[in-house]
């Protein structure tokens, strides 16, 4: 039992310092990855940003998104099959309630992008997923938050607000995105992301962090 909370305690020590900050670095750069990906031809500069409001909505997510992948094995893993079913089914109806909760009052007073809506139901219904399994863990003593979990978060939060704050300062505004060729929005996103790995990382080494620390116990 110990040896199986080690594990999760691990896994989601790992999920957490690589989600977070992909969250925040991605959120900041939706518009830019999409200007990359996708802004030629008949896609527009006006598609890329209302695609990347839908973007920020999903990218919001990507923390539960994961840690979801980690917390139902740990029930499965116990050959109980039924728990995230039933945790499943819930946060699947909670998204259809939230789908018209957050989309129809964008539609009653004309946003320009309804479909925001959508992505963000999807982010919050992966949330409650997300909280429930952990919940689940805890009510049966599987899953116990060990020693140091606070001080990890707050390194982790030092290390997100002072790559986002990198990123900000680097990243040009989003009507030169569309005035490069390819070549030069790969390069200068490639370069980007490069640098904002390389400054979350020293932050957080800076803060304390040490590799050793997220070695499995």
């Amino acid at each position: 039992v110990d040896e199986f909370n080690q594990t999760l305690n691990w896994a989601v020590r790992l999920v957490l310092i690589i989600a977070i900050p992909a969250c925040i670095g991605l959120f900041i750069l939706a518009a830019p990855v999409l200007a990359t990906l996708f802004q030629y031809g008949e896609f527009s500069a006006s598609d890329t940003y209302l695609a990347s409001l839908s973007l920020m909505a999903y990218i919001a997510g990507l923390p539960a998104f994961i840690l979801i992948k980690i917390l139902a094995p740990g029930f499965y893993a116990r050959q109980d099959t039924k728990t995230p079913v039933r945790i499943g089914i819930i946060a699947m109806v909670s998204n259809m309630a939230l789908n018209i909760l957050f989309v129809v009052p964008l539609v009653i007073y004309n946003y320009e992008a309804p479909h925001v809506g959508l992505a963000l139901a999807t982010s919050c219904s992966a949330y409650l997923n997300a909280f429930m399994l952990y919940r689940g863990l805890r009510k049966i003593d599987v899953f116990r938050p060990v020693k140091g979990w606070a001080k990890l978060l707050i390194q982790i939060t030092i290390a997100g607000i002072v790559m986002a704050f990198v990123i900000s300062l680097v990243t040009p505004e989003q009507p030169q995105w569309s005035d490069w060729v390819i070549i030069e929005r790969v390069s200068h996103i490639a370069g980007i992301i490069a640098l904002a790995v390389l400054v979350y990382f020293v932050t957080l080494m800076l803060t304390g962090l040490r590799p050793a620390q997220l070695k499995r116990s």
